[in-house]
């Protein structure tokens, strides 16, 4: 299991505050932060870390497909950036 969440289809004005606020309506957020381009702008996803594995699974149950600043968002558990060693 994992504790670090993608969160995507985010509105582009949704700050990092906000998204930690909504998620801390289920439980202790470690770290909340959306990605930008380099001028700034929302890439319109972002990334939670919850304190336990178990906030986690509780954020996507309540999050997902919930309606968040006029969009419907997707929260699921984010995956690794790194490919898979090859042998």
């Amino acid at each position: 299991m994992n504790k670090k969440l993608f969160v995507g289809n985010l509105d582009f004005d949704v700050k990092d505050i906000e998204l930690e606020e909504l998620f801390k309506t289920v439980g202790k957020v470690l770290t909340a932060e959306i990605v930008r381009f380099f001028d700034k702008k929302s890439k319109g996803f972002g990334f939670v870390e919850m304190v336990t594995e178990e906030e986690a699974k509780m954020a996507i149950e309540k999050l997902n497909g919930s309606d968040f600043r006029g969009r419907k968002i997707i929260v699921s558990y984010a995956r690794s950036s790194q490919s898979p060693p090859t042998p």
